[in-house]
């Protein structure tokens, strides 16, 4: 392969390091490891652009909405320069049907991850799609929405997303952490590791607060992320007098730090394609309590590793908290169960030779 490595032009434009993009930067650097050469395209300034240096020639260019035509030149102009003999896409954001079509116009073959679970109008899904010779999908979940809409079997491949879990595997540094979220040697701390949008389910949480504060007073809930919801969120928290038990601690680089201080990890979401804080979660040992949509089951097993609940059972999550605060034996067991089950299936190894599989089935240009 090093002497004639193909050439692979990815697309990825999220402007954070969330799930996705770190995906994107794990695979990147697999394939570099392996011979392959890689180019990315990001959003300018976006925080993958100076992550993926090392791995990939890195094009920055101006997003200014999903279906902005400018778009698309920009990644003609790119492919034409580049001249890959794959294009690969990773994020929606109008990318998927830019990145498609572009691919399309000049005659190279393309694939595309879908992350998310939500459905999509048949007819669109099966235009979109139409474009690209594979679909991959991180989860089995969204592989059975596709299907749903359509779209063919043999265009889907599921590709599960990976974590490493090396950096996640140490015990918590107790001084460190009390300090930094100004917590007391007592706290039980809870978090929710989340965009801060509707679909995350953050206000089941707060729901759910008063009760697990009633049983364990030195609990804590940290939300975890950024996102439009947060001045709505903090102010039901002050009305319902919570203000100084959920703190909300933003966007963080340094969960492989925060996760093994935790006693639990809630993740209420109506919607989910995976999960990879979850996978992060599992990793460091942490037991989940989390909803039984999306491809979450495929990451959490009832009585397992953690708990399953039908989103919006706010007595659930407060009865699931409540219970691992109350028995640390049974955590410390779904703590391991989890990670057990992240090293057999959700390694970074299998998913950048899912990824690879999913290339070689592929007839190239040159």
């Amino acid at each position: 392969m090093a002497d004639h490595p193909l050439h692979i032009l990815h697309i990825e434009t999220g402007r954070h390091l969330y799930g996705g993009g770190l995906q994107v930067i794990w695979l990147l650097e697999g394939l570099s490891k392996l011979g392959y050469r890689n180019s990315l395209v990001c959003a300018h300034g976006s925080a993958i652009s100076s992550k993926a240096t090392s791995y990939a020639t890195v094009h920055q260019i101006p997003i200014h909405g999903e279906m902005d035509p400018r778009l698309l030149l920009s990644l003609l102009r790119i492919i034409r320069k580049e001249r890959p003999q794959l294009i690969h896409v990773h994020s929606r954001r109008g990318a998927d049907v830019w990145g498609g079509l572009a691919a399309k116009f000049l005659r190279t073959a393309a694939v595309v991850t879908r992350r998310v679970d939500n459905p999509e109008p048949p007819l669109l899904a099966r235009l979109k799609y139409g474009l690209f010779a594979r679909v991959i999908t991180i989860s089995e979940a969204i592989l059975r929405v596709l299907t749903a809409e359509g779209i063919s079997q043999n265009k889907l491949v599921c590709v599960p997303s990976a974590v490493d879990p090396r950096p996640y595997q140490h015990p918590c540094e107790k001084e460190w952490f009390r300090k930094e979220f100004k917590l007391d040697a007592a706290t039980r701390a809870i978090g929710v590791i989340a965009q801060l949008i509707p679909r995350k389910g953050h206000r089941d949480v707060i729901d759910a607060a008063p009760k697990i504060l009633n049983a364990f007073p030195q609990a804590r809930v940290l939300f975890f992320g950024q996102g439009p919801l947060r001045p709505h969120l903090q102010e039901l928290s002050r009305r319902k007098g919570l203000a100084d038990n959920i703190i909300f601690a933003g966007f963080r680089n340094d969960l492989e730090r925060i996760l093994p201080c935790l006693s639990a990890v809630v993740h209420p979401a109506t919607m989910e394609g995976l999960g990879v804080s979850l996978l992060q979660a599992a990793a460091a040992g942490v037991p989940i309590i989390a909803t039984n949509r999306g491809g979450i089951p495929e990451i959490v097993h009832h009585g397992e590793n953690g708990y399953l609940l039908e989103p919006g059972d706010v007595n659930g999550i407060t009865d699931a908290v409540v219970s691992l605060l109350k028995n640390q034996e049974k955590a410390a067991q779904f703590g391991r169960s989890g990670r057990n089950r992240v090293e057999a299936r959700f390694s970074v190894a299998s998913m950048v030779a899912g990824n690879i599989s999913v290339y070689q089935q592929i007839p190239h240009q040159r």
